[in-house]
C-alpha cells in the first residue's frame, strides 16, 4: 500500500503540490485538516482517546473525529469521509463553522472545523481511538483547564474558540 499524499499548501492555503505524508510531517510543511465536533440531542460533545500508536499526540483526548485533507480532496469532502470512517456516522448534516491558520498548535495544519447533531449510534474505530465520552460543555470547560496536557493542542485550540462563539 502506497504512503497517503498531502497537498503542500502555502501561508494563503493555496496549493502547491502533493508529497508522501512522511515527508510533509517531517519537514514542517504546510497542509490541511479537518475537525468535527458532534453534538448529540443533550448538547454532549463527543470526544475520543488518540491511539498509543499515534504519530502525534498519543494517549490524548481530542475532538469527535478528526483527519488529513487528501491531495486533491476538499475540506468539504473530507469532513464526511472522517465521520463515516473514524465513527461510522453518515447521512448527517455538516456545519462549516470556522477555518484556522496552519500553525504550531494545528501541527502546521490549515484547519477548518465542522459540527454536526445527531442521536446515531456510534462505531469508533479502534485504530484510531481506545476510548470515547460524551461530555457537557460545562464539565469539558472544567476538565480542559485542570489537566490541559491530557488534550491535542490543536483540540484545545477549536474547542477554546468555540467556547467562546457559542457559549
Amino acid at each position: 500500500m502506497s504512503e497517503e499524499l498531502f497537498d503542500v499548501v502555502n501561508e494563503r492555503d493555496e496549493v502547491l503540490y502533493p508529497l508522501a505524508r512522511s515527508a510533509v510531517h517531517r519537514q514542517l510543511l504546510l497542509h490541511r485538516a479537518v475537525h468535527v465536533f458532534v453534538l448529540d440531542s443533550r448538547g454532549r460533545l463527543l470526544i475520543h482517546r488518540r491511539s498509543p500508536v499515534k504519530e502525534e499526540f498519543p494517549n490524548v483526548w481530542t475532538s469527535s473525529c478528526s483527519g488529513h485533507v487528501s491531495a486533491g480532496e476538499t475540506y468539504d469532502e473530507t469532513a464526511p469521509r472522517e465521520l463515516a470512517e473514524e465513527l461510522g456516522i453518515t447521512g448527517v448534516s455538516l456545519e462549516r463553522l470556522q477555518k484556522f491558520a496552519a500553525c504550531a498548535e494545528t501541527s502546521w495544519e490549515f484547519t477548518v472545523l465542522y459540527r454536526t447533531l445527531t442521536d446515531q449510534l456510534i462505531s469508533p474505530d479502534a485504530g484510531e481511538m481506545t476510548a470515547v465520552a460524551w461530555v457537557s460543555p460545562g464539565e469539558l470547560d472544567v476538565m480542559t483547564v485542570a489537566d490541559p496536557d491530557q488534550y491535542s493542542p490543536a483540540f484545545l485550540l477549536l474547542y477554546g474558540w468555540y467556547r467562546a462563539s457559542f457559549a
